[in-house]
């Protein structure tokens, strides 16, 4: 049996779960604050898995997985610890805003300090409360608001050679090689020591099905690959890892008609979408530059001159990775999978 685990002044026994709030720095009403923390403690050792969503407050298909995750008959059982924060920064999400009131981004602020300004003090409370207990992190994202990401993991690679295992283990298709942010989450647990991945899926102040469900599978996906839970007797699927992505930048200002949806393959020089003034008098072609898979999309149809508007990642074997996306697409897709969930569809 492991021992006990103590967060925030608060012990958590072998074989036990527990809901607790760490807290934080009071909102400037005097109205006290504070991040929820969920601890699924395990009788036998094992990893130490946080899962966390929000740290960008309005980025929230996390919240809703992670929900999903704490129902989940089977992590009763497990071997390990499993802390899961659904908010991180409460600030911006209360306020529906990727920051914090000061306009400080959270994810540049680690690992923080006691003093710093309220982005550091939160990462440190991060740390010390948390992250010091772990020995494995995913962190939950989405694209900005208007900007959809197609369900993609980050991570870099080359730091830790258990890190690529991990990613697979998560089975998404795409998986990107990218370096980590100064100040970022990412970083700060790398100093420790500890493997993270980023889990980037759907669009800020939405909620997407698909990114839902593929972010719940990859979670349960690492914990089976880490011990602790029972592995998946379903089909693995090869996934490759993309080195480089691209953004391809607006030629014009105007209103803009995207033709190509997340996860088509493209090919230098395709035409990706059109660009008119609004009387319709003029109109300009937006070509790809590269070839590759189209994980990033921007769904706003007003553009400026410059602005990015597709993100594509460069693939050797791009048209494999094309397949896998429809095929791993349809199976998460309510109308098109197979899958037996009590878990309503949202629409």
């Amino acid at each position: 049996m492991q021992p006990p685990i103590t967060i925030a002044g608060t012990t958590i026994q072998p074989g036990t779960r527990k809901s607790i709030e760490l807290p934080i720095p009071s909102f400037y009403t005097h109205t006290s604050a504070s991040m929820p923390v969920h601890i699924i403690h395990g009788h036998k050792p094992g990893p130490c898995l946080l899962i966390c969503a929000a740290i960008h407050g309005d980025e929230i298909n996390g919240v809703e997985i992670i929900r999903r995750i704490l129902a989940q008959k089977t992590i009763n059982n497990l071997k390990g610890t499993l802390i899961a924060i659904p908010i991180v920064n409460v600030f911006g999400f209360v306020s529906q805003s990727r920051y914090l009131p000061d306009r400080r981004d959270l994810n540049r602020s680690f690992p923080g300090s006691k003093k710093g300004s309220m982005a550091s003090r939160l990462a440190n409370i991060l740390m010390v409360e948390i992250i010091d207990h772990c020995t494995h992190v995913i962190d939950l994202h989405t694209g900005a608001v208007a900007r959809e990401n197609l369900p993609q993991i980050r991570a870099s690679l080359e730091d830790n050679p258990e890190i690529e295992a991990i990613a697979r283990a998560f089975g998404v298709p795409v998986i990107i090689n990218a370096e980590m942010r100064d100040g970022s989450l990412q970083e700060a647990a790398r100093e420790h020591n500890i493997p993270v991945l980023l889990y980037e899926a759907g669009e800020a102040l939405r909620f997407n099905e698909v990114a839902i469900r593929a972010g719940v599978k990859g979670i349960l996906g690492v914990m089976s690959y880490l011990g602790m839970r029972p592995k998946s007797k379903k089909k693995e699927y090869k996934t490759l890892v993309s080195g480089s992505t691209q953004w391809i930048r607006s030629p014009e200002s105007g209103i803009l008609r995207s033709i190509v949806p997340l996860g088509t393959l493209v090919k230098n020089g395709d035409i990706l979408a059109y660009i008119n003034n609004p009387l319709g008098e003029i109109e300009t072609e937006v070509l790809s530059s590269i070839s590759g898979i189209v994980i990033g999309k921007t769904n706003l149809p007003l553009t400026h001159e410059g602005e990015a508007i597709f993100n594509i990642a460069k693939y050797s074997e791009a048209e494999e990775v094309s397949n896998r996306i429809e095929t791993y697409q349809d199976e998460l897709n309510p109308l098109t999978d197979e899958i037996k969930s009590e878990e309503i569809p949202l629409v």
